[in-house]
């Protein structure tokens, strides 16, 4: 039988919404402006999930302070635009307010500044659901899914990090919810290499929306 849980840490691109028109176009426009030409979208959606800063210089070689210039690009036009070109997974808002009703913990961990975060869940209208929001700080600190799972679980009493589940679509909130001793679900209808989740053995994976929801309320109806 599934264990239920009372504290839900949420990833959010991938898991909750799908970004990639946004993201890409907003990557795009960055790389542009940094003098590169990159016609291929489809290979720019490796840059969701993990910390931009990250990204750009793994893929694209840039130095620390190209790195920080690029991010800082991308802002430009996903504040503008690319935030808003995004979609919700059908289903998610019925999960959380079920989770939200059932008295259960909902909390945002994501990668993405907190600002885009709130904004993100207003525009879809399901902040409401949420009792905290945690991103990365908009100097760039506190980007590694590790730390800010562990910034939201230092709140939380070490006798209740059993009850205590990350959900994401990404290998680093895999990683991030072992090294901080809880439990996690591998989404595989996200972004991720569902073979790379795989092999870091989620204590879950589940594949659809559907899923998650009977995973994690023991029914697929109320």
């Amino acid at each position: 039988m599934t264990k239920l849980y009372k504290t839900h840490l949420f990833d959010l691109d991938g898991t909750l919404t799908d970004p990639q028109v946004g993201i890409t176009n907003s990557i795009q426009y960055a790389l542009t402006r940094s003098g590169i030409t990159e016609k291929d979208k489809k290979g720019l959606v490796k840059f969701i999930g993990p910390p931009l800063l990250e990204s750009f210089c793994k893929y694209y070689s840039f130095s620390e302070s190209e790195g920080r210039k690029a991010v800082d690009i991308f802002r430009e036009y996903y504040a503008e635009s690319g935030i808003y070109e995004n979609k919700i997974y059908e289903g998610v808002e019925g999960l959380l307010a079920t989770l939200h009703s059932r008295g259960c913990v909902l909390i945002l961990a994501t990668s993405k500044a907190t600002i885009y975060a709130q904004k993100i869940l207003e525009h879809f209208g399901i902040a409401q659901y949420f009792d905290q929001i945690v991103g990365s700080n908009f100097d760039l600190t506190r980007a590694a899914k590790f730390e800010i799972i562990r910034d939201v679980l230092h709140e939380i009493p070490q006798r209740e990090l059993e009850s205590c589940v990350m959900i994401g679509d990404h290998m680093d909130d895999i990683n991030g919810a072992r090294e901080n001793g809880i439990d996690s679900v591998a989404v595989a209808y996200g972004y991720g290499s569902e073979e790379d989740l795989v092999r870091l053995q989620p204590t879950y994976v589940v594949h659809t929306v559907q899923e998650l929801r009977v995973l994690l309320l023991g029914s697929a109806v109320d």
